[in-house]
């Protein structure tokens, strides 16, 4: 489709609807649309849609409701998308501004979705924010199940959500992790072990933005229980976010075997270090850290949330959320079980050859924006 014109829209991301966002572009592009990236200018510096050859355009669209800035978003999403022959949201955020923004603007009954181009909104995340943050998340909800042209959710309960409230169309969303080669320094294992000083602990790691939706309260709960391990393991948390200091906090007061270890760019090193992989989340789509972790061949134990089930099918040890009891039972198993361990890493690695790639999400987007345009004219 050369010369399609898309607009990919998102709010503010540290994290994985960032990344895939890039990638997505990325795609396009390669396949000859034209292609303009709105969202904050932060996650321009993060993830450089200017540097990669899209156009950019800020729109300050925060992760929280801002009443007089959603008002300017809107407006501004509008008059920037006015051109685009569709207009691709990642997020609810994103999603409903860019559904409130098709309001009719001319006279006549104010209908969503019945002005400008086709809406597709992804949706990445479930909310799990309760009091009037949950409230305004619930209408965002409603205005983009009314207000899409087509909603593609990571999950099937996102899309089953979205069903029930009376979306158009509802299909499945491809969200494959960048393409990024596990670490083949043979060195790796041993010189992150020495930087940690683990010395002869098993190293369990995390990798996650620390924030509510991702469990480590739970994780936490579960180390104090692998401190007695023989030796005790080394639980090691990779990411930033809103909770470091408490999390912080609460690891020095309880004296817990844990290291938080900031934002980190040598991942495959620390997972070829690793001897499981945790994923302790309160809900999930496809995380990108299961996919990476997959094609790494490592021992996975994960929370049976969202999308995580269908992602890793028997390559991983699922747990309930919120269950520090059985989360630290799952992940002391692998640790004793050799065979256990390998069988998972086993399962790992075939599983992760199953995985859909980049290449796979840009022919859903490409075919998914045809139908939407052809259904609008």
């Amino acid at each position: 489709m050369d010369g399609l014109k898309v607009a990919l829209v998102l709010a503010t991301s540290a994290g994985g609807v960032g990344r895939h966002v890039r990638s997505m572009a990325d795609g396009l592009r390669a396949r000859g649309a034209k292609v303009v990236v709105l969202g904050p200018a932060s996650a321009d510096t993060l993830f450089g849609y200017t540097e990669s050859g899209a156009g950019f355009a800020p729109v300050e669209i925060a992760d929280r409701p801002h009443p007089v800035g959603d008002v300017r978003a809107v407006a501004r999403i509008r008059r920037l998308t006015q051109d685009a022959d569709v207009v691709h949201a990642h997020g609810l955020r994103a999603g409903g501004l860019a559904a409130l923004a098709r309001l009719r603007t001319v006279p006549g009954p104010l209908r969503l979705g019945s002005a400008g181009p086709p809406l597709v909104v992804t949706l990445h995340n479930a909310s799990i924010a309760g009091g009037l943050t949950g409230a305004a998340y619930a209408t965002l909800e409603r205005v983009v199940a009314r207000g899409a042209t087509e909603v593609l959710g990571v999950s099937p309960d996102l899309e089953e959500r979205m069903r029930a409230l009376g979306a158009r169309s509802v299909g499945p969303a491809l969200v494959p992790a960048p393409a990024m080669p596990p670490s083949e320094d043979p060195a790796a294992p041993k010189r992150i072990r020495a930087e940690l000083a683990a010395g002869d602990s098993p190293l369990v790691l995390t990798v996650a933005r620390l924030a509510e939706q991702k469990g480590l309260p739970t994780l936490l709960d579960a180390a104090a229980g692998w401190a007695r391990l023989d030796p005790p393991a080394l639980v090691v948390i990779a990411g930033d976010g809103p909770l470091e200091g408490e999390l912080r906090d609460r690891i020095a007061e309880e004296k817990l075997p844990v290291r938080l270890l900031g934002r980190r760019t040598d991942v495959p090193s620390l997972l070829a270090a690793a001897d499981v992989a945790v994923l302790p989340s309160v809900w999930e789509g496809q995380p990108l850290i299961v996919q990476e972790v997959l094609r790494a061949g490592r021992p996975l134990v994960a929370t049976r949330v969202g999308g995580v089930p269908g992602m890793v099918d028997d390559a991983a040890l699922l747990v309930p959320p919120g269950d520090a009891g059985e989360l630290e039972r799952a992940v002391r198993r692998v640790l004793e079980d050799r065979a256990l361990a390998d069988r998972l890493a086993s399962a790992a690695a075939e599983r992760a050859s199953r995985l859909p790639t980049e290449d796979d999400a840009v022919d859903q987007l490409l075919s998914v924006y045809a139908r939407v345009i052809r259904t609008t004219r």
